[in-house]
């Protein structure tokens, strides 16, 4: 049956929302201020995530505070389109989604509404990056699209894995990983696209049969898959992007790299360049 058929949901128009992962406690960073409240080239990691979202025309924003979520919120209050989700319990990523379910269903529009998931301490996401993985989904009239890289370096970070012929096959966490996974490449970078409905079935269907014993976003792809919904994963994002902060070290490296970034930025625009929207 052709994708179209089986998707009755795929191709709606209604303008994509945004959920963005902020509960967690960043417990290397020598600090008790929540992660994404440590500041980076002059503002707090999940602002830079925040405004990379608006840039590529996503308005409405779905914040999911947890460790010291008042600090959070308090941070974010008054900034346009910008609700908060709490997850009560830190027990993964698929529970820091299950929380922000709610709102994406108060928030409207046909089930095959995008719905774009981001971490919000990974302020080198890119609007462009977001831009291309919204059009690369309504192309591919797909449930789910993983936005993925390839890292010189995948430690620590989810591994894609593919049939012999390419084709999207699944996600595994590295500590859950064979010795020939951890070879892979190729990595998730925790940026995704879902169909609203697709995505809230799956969240209210995950387990914590995994060595962590928590409820993992990841699992979300295999679900939809084995469901006969389409799922696939472009390598859409450029490897800066994998550049989070867990550590007072890596702060400083992007706060490096965001500097560069910047300069770079207003080299082009001096000439004439500039950064697209998504246009639906």
């Amino acid at each position: 049956m052709p994708p179209s058929e089986r998707l009755p949901f795929a191709g709606d128009s209604a303008a994509p929302l945004a959920v963005i992962l902020a509960a967690g406690r960043g417990t290397r960073m020598g600090t008790d201020l929540p992660k994404v409240l440590c500041e980076a080239a002059g503002k707090p990691l999940v602002r830079w995530v925040l405004d990379a979202l608006a840039a590529a025309g996503i308005t409405e924003r779905i914040v999911v505070v947890g460790h010291r979520a008042a600090d959070v919120q308090a941070a974010l209050a008054g900034m346009p389109g910008v609700s908060f989700a709490v997850q009560r319990q830190l027990r993964g990523t698929g529970d820091a989604v299950a929380a922000a379910a709610p709102l994406i269903q108060q928030a409207g529009g046909a089930a095959g509404r995008p719905v774009v998931i981001v971490c919000g301490d990974s302020p080198m996401l890119r609007p462009e990056s977001v831009t291309g993985l919204l059009s690369a989904f309504a192309a591919r009239r797909a449930a789910c699209l993983l936005g993925t890289a390839f890292a010189v370096d995948p430690t620590g970070l989810g591994r894609i894995v593919r049939t012999a012929d390419g084709a999207f096959a699944g996600i595994v966490e590295e500590r859950d990983a064979t010795a020939e996974q951890r070879a892979i490449r190729e990595v998730n970078m925790s940026t995704y696209v879902f169909a609203a409905g697709p995505l809230v079935d799956a969240v209210a269907r995950l387990d914590t049969a995994n060595a962590a014993g928590e409820y993992y976003l990841t699992d979300c792809p295999r679900l939809l898959a084995a469901a006969g919904l389409v799922v696939d994963a472009v390598s859409c994002l450029d490897a800066s992007e994998s550049l989070s902060v867990n550590t007072p070290e890596q702060l400083a490296a992007v706060a490096a790299a965001l500097r560069a970034r910047g300069s770079a930025a207003s080299d082009r625009v001096e000439s004439g360049g500039s950064a697209g929207r998504y246009a639906g």
